[in-house]
């Protein structure tokens, strides 16, 4: 098949020829399509996956679901430009997959589009061109020098996984067989397996944990996290155990990355191609490498430090971080509002002392139902209308939502449900 005008520049952007990668992609994005579709929860065989390994046969995906993740997997790679997309339905084992993403890829590449977490019930879509993804991972290489191995605890799929673990790698000259993938293993196994040189390519919650096992950390290892504000206390205690840096990348599915630091009490810097859109906070501008540009709105209130330095100062939608993951609380309170059993109901993020997930405030419809009972029917609720990060860890009851004196909803301590 002859490459057409839209097959991208040779360089960082071949990455689908490393077959390593694709197979990684490829993976990632059908364990995750699977879990959104059956959020009841989904049995997967341990990962890594062997090329043979079929969808329908071995995954149990039924023709539905097949349908389902293959036009996913159409949509991130525009699979529609080569009219290959046909035959994920026709071969189903994970190397097929690859084969069939590999020329497709060759044909049309100039186009990416990756997926929002899905927290407001529909996930959307957002379109980047290739070139907008090699100009970021350019500045990015300039971040991590003397970088020889790559390890991961992020999905390959997403923006952030995808440019830090499938495109960086390749700017960076880091050989495929130097790219260890950290999910399913315990923060124990990071900690005695760094090295000199490795460059460990994680979100807060890994990091969180991770830095309770961490002591005497090899010399020049580096830390990168992003999807979510990385709290202080968890930089101070990695750059204790020995961390060379944490640097903490800023953005969204949106946007890409928009700026960095490698200091908790730092500004965030923009990216060289971004800069603030005039006298307005909440709008940035990106030069494109074409030339042009295109101004974005920014997911959160911005407060700048300089033209090129600023600060977020809170989420303009509303959103809340539970394990990297963007998570709407009205959105998780509009599914409990649906149980028979409640009258009314409130969610919010717990008091760092209470935990980092949800909590739910309900009131009941009948004043005088059992709370083990309802407790546990709301549990089993949740299970299977809401994704793990979305479910309540914490159930509160009473007669009416707690109210400020000045009638304004207010929180509310956790009281322990007695079973």
């Amino acid at each position: 098949m002859q490459a057409s005008a839209g097959k991208a520049e040779a360089g960082i952007a071949d990455w689908w020829e490393d077959g390593h990668a694709m197979h990684r992609f490829v993976c990632d994005l059908v364990a995750s399509e699977l879990a959104a579709l059956r959020p009841a929860g989904v049995a997967l065989p341990a990962r890594p996956w062997a090329g043979g390994l079929d969808v329908v046969q071995d995954l149990g995906a039924d023709s539905l679901e097949l349908l389902s993740i293959a036009t996913a997997f159409a949509e991130c790679l525009h699979m529609h430009e080569s009219g290959l997309e046909d035959y994920l339905l026709a071969r189903t084992t994970i190397q097929d997959w690859v084969g069939i993403a590999q020329a497709a890829l060759r044909h049309f590449s100039s186009r990416l589009t990756f997926r929002t977490s899905g927290s407001t019930g529909t996930p959307k879509p957002c379109s980047h061109p290739m070139a907008t993804l090699e100009q970021e991972v350019r500045e990015l290489a300039l971040l991590f020098p003397g970088r020889r191995r790559l390890l991961s605890a992020v999905p390959s799929h997403h923006i952030y996984g995808f440019l830090f673990t499938v495109l960086l790698p390749r700017a960076l000259g880091i050989d495929a067989a130097q790219i260890i993938d950290l999910r399913g293993s315990s923060p124990a196994r990071l900690a005695r397996q760094l090295q000199a040189g490795d460059l460990v390519v994680g979100h807060p919650e890994f990091w969180r944990a991770s830095a309770r096992l961490m002591h005497g950390v090899s010399a020049d290892v580096v830390g990168v996290t992003s999807t979510a504000p990385c709290p202080d206390t968890v930089s101070h205690a990695l750059q204790e155990a020995g961390l060379d840096r944490l640097v903490q990348i800023y953005g969204s599915s949106e946007t890409a990355g928009i700026g960095w630091r490698d200091r908790p009490e730092s500004s965030y810097r923009l990216f060289g191609y971004w800069k603030k859109a005039g006298d307005e906070d909440n709008h940035i501008v990106r030069a494109l490498p074409e030339g042009g540009e295109v101004r974005y709105a920014c997911p959160d209130l911005m407060r700048w430090t300089r033209a090129d330095a600023f600060l977020p100062a809170g989420r303009l939608d509303n959103a809340v971080q539970v394990g990297g993951i963007n998570v709407f609380p009205s959105k998780v309170r509009e599914v409990l509002m649906r149980h028979p059993d409640v009258l009314d109901a409130a969610v919010r993020l717990m008091r760092p002392e209470e935990g980092n997930r949800l909590k739910a405030f309900i009131v009941p419809r009948a004043p005088d139902m059992d709370r083990t009972q309802l407790h546990e029917r709301l549990t089993g609720w949740a299970s299977g209308h809401l994704s793990a990060a979305e479910r309540p860890k914490a159930f509160s009851f009473g007669s009416a939502l707690p109210r400020s004196e000045l009638d304004k909803q207010r929180d509310w301590d956790i009281v322990p449900v007695i079973h």
